[in-house]
């Protein structure tokens, strides 16, 4: 056995290795074994020319002409989202409602650093992905990723950057790459976000005109032209008098996108009738049309004449619209009792003969859509408009604090249709928590049990806005106290919801829980040097290192968690045991007892948490005894950071 504790990885996930090991589970053929030229380890690679024989013909040369969507850093942005960051979520328990029992999140910081940090833990796990990114206006804030300067040269060029270094700027049609800093803002994100989908889960993006090109190209890209599902317009005002052309312009989009052909939507549908009647007992059962909208010349096999072998009545075909059967599959259906005649019951009028379906064969092929039936794209209507959305906000604060919300009926409809009372609901441009509204709402109706992830970067609110009048300086501090506020709201108007998760926790993005330790010798000073002895930044808690874990190890941030104290020192035990960390320091045999009396999945340690290499070999060996795990167990369970 190695007797080197292995040290947890800290970063994000390597967005490269998730591609690597995608491809491996399709082609393993395709995969060789080259040695790293920086560490000299062996590690597997791919080999084109073997992916290029299993293409064959399918292979694309650089220099052919191809059909693709092309804009200025579009290579940057797509590496981009495959690199990994070393930064960290920590938790803010003092903003958080319901900290010990929520399983909701709202997470403050850049959406793409949020995405790469949630994907060990989330990743397919998230049924409906909900977003209504910056529309392009002009006027709108937009996340400026410049992947080719560095940070202080972009700094130098715009002096946008918040204290964390969040980048956000407004994109003015006098920038140069108008639409080409749009396309790099969202592309990446969703590039990330399609990983965090379940293979039966759907995005829904709103847009408006002036990017809704763009956004299908990225789409067809990203999420694959055989997933888009739908086009659906929403309208959002009525009509205006002062508009170019003189048209108003009164809809805006919502574009869908599923995961895979495993996503279905549906809404009830009308009651379908069914009979009971004496010769099939316990055996309810429908009629349906016989015929169907074909001619003969499309269908002569089913342009042919029936007839009722007891009373001898013809029916002869149309042959504008035949049969939907052949002669032969009448007599099998005839056989089995499914053809009913004008005549054979009193309560049918019918003048031709029709097809029976039994209930229980119409429930065992429909599953749980059982009563439902496809979606329109034509929205109901009693979904709001923009106003209603204001008046949702201005309710909800007695002020107009927050400028053109979604109204939450729109975001519920969408809830509803995925027909998923415990989905993962995710919105990563979350704004006024919109979204976080609509999950509480609906829960609150049909007592679901909704998850959501609320992701906002923390933008300034105007100096002269009612907002921060009112004492909100950033739009994060607006959705956390709309949720609050809403929640409080709809439990008084469901008090029977007594299951209702209006809570969440928050989380901040910040920067690594560890100082960088990677100089050269002569950069070494002596308190520098302590560093190697204890590398853990001093204004962090037990609670920052033992998130941080959470996330490298791929929990998630919503898991039950509970302290003790054993021996002067503090235990953390996540949901029963996925987790066992300490953080202090002389861990005694006695605290090793006690977390080993917890039959932990995973082990966590610090350091500083032993004062001497012996003690740090000696723990495996400690917990193999108490636990009755093999080398291989002790060395994949437990982790130092």
């Amino acid at each position: 056995m190695n007797e080197k504790i292995k040290r947890l990885d800290l970063t994000s996930a390597d967005g490269v290795q998730l591609n690597l090991n995608a491809l491996y589970q399709i082609a393993p053929s395709c995969f060789t074994e080259a040695r790293d030229p920086k560490t000299g380890e062996l590690k597997r690679v791919v080999n084109f020319d073997a992916l290029r024989q299993l293409l064959g013909d399918n292979a694309v040369d650089e220099s052919r002409e191809t059909y693709e969507f092309r804009w200025v850093g579009k290579d940057a942005a797509k590496a981009e989202a495959a690199r990994a960051i070393d930064k960290t979520l920590r938790p803010v328990v003092e903003d958080s409602l319901d900290w010990d029992t929520t399983k909701n999140l709202y997470i403050e910081g850049d959406n793409l650093e949020v995405l790469k940090l949630l994907q060990r833990s989330y990743m397919g796990k998230v049924k409906m992905i909900y977003i209504d990114p910056p529309y392009n206006t002009g006027n709108d804030f937009v996340y400026h990723d410049d992947f080719a300067m560095s940070a202080d040269e972009y700094d130098e060029a715009s002096g946008a950057v918040d204290e964390l270094r969040n980048r956000f700027v407004k994109n003015t049609e006098t920038s140069g790459r108008f639409h080409s800093d749009w396309c790099n803002m969202i592309y990446p994100r969703l590039m990330v976000a399609r990983s965090l989908l379940s293979e039966d889960g759907v995005i829904f993006i709103s847009i408006d005109d002036n990017e809704v090109e763009n956004l299908k190209k990225i789409c067809d890209e990203v999420l694959g032209e055989n997933n888009f599902v739908a086009m659906i317009p929403w309208r959002k005002r009525t009509a205006k008098s002062d508009v170019p052309f003189g048209v108003s312009q009164d809809y805006e989009w919502i574009i869908l996108y599923a995961k895979s052909n495993r996503f279905c939507a549906s809404v009830e549908g009308k009651e379908r009738k069914y009979y009971t009647t004496s010769d099939f007992p316990n055996c309810p059962w429908r009629v349906h049309d016989l015929s169907k909208q074909t001619t003969a010349s499309e269908r002569p096999n089913s342009y042919f004449t029936i007839i009722n072998p007891k009373t001898g009545e013809e029916y002869p075909a149309n042959p504008n619209r035949t049969w939907a059967i052949t002669e032969d599959t009448f007599i099998q259906y005839y056989k089995e009792k499914r053809i009913v005649f004008p005549g054979d019951y009193d309560f049918l009028n019918i003048s031709k003969p029709v097809l029976r379906y039994w209930k229980k064969d119409d429930i065992k092929k429909a599953g749980e859509s059982f009563g439902r039936v496809a979606v329109s794209t034509k929205l109901p209507e009693d979904i709001g408009m923009s106003q209603d959305g204001t008046k949702e906000v201005t309710d909800v604060f007695n002020g107009k604090i927050f400028s053109f919300p979604k109204p939450s009926s729109l975001i519920k409809f969408y809830l509803h249709i995925i027909h998923d009372s415990s989905a993962l609901i995710l919105d990563f441009f979350s704004g006024s928590a919109t979204t976080a509204h609509a999950v509480m709402q609906l829960n609150a109706e049909d007592k679901g049990n909704r998850k959501f992830i609320m992701v906002q970067l923390p933008e300034e609110t105007a100096e002269d806005s009612e907002a921060r009048k009112a004492g909100y300086d950033n739009i994060c501090e607006i959705g956390k106290e709309r949720i609050r506020r809403a929640g409080r709201k709809i439990k008084e108007e469901h008090p029977d919801a007594k299951h209702l998760d209006t809570g969440f926790r928050v989380f901040r993005i910040d920067s690594s829980n560890y100082e960088e330790v990677a100089k050269s010798p002569n950069e070494y000073d002596q308190e520098m040097l302590d560093l190697f002895a204890n590398n853990i930044k001093r204004d962090r808690t037990d609670l920052d290192l033992l998130f941080g874990s959470i996330l490298a190890w791929g929990l998630q941030l919503d898991m039950p968690m509970q302290t003790e104290e054993v021996d002067g020192c503090k235990l953390y035990t996540v949901n029963d045991g996925d987790l066992v960390a300490c953080f202090a320091e002389n861990v005694s045999d006695q605290v090793i007892e006690a977390m080993a009396e917890k039959e932990p999945l995973r082990v966590l340690f610090r350091d500083a948490c032993f004062d001497s290499d012996d003690k740090k070999i000696n723990l495996f060996e400690k917990f193999k005894q108490l636990l009755g795990w093999t080398d291989n167990e002790a060395y994949n369970n437990i982790r130092v950071i």
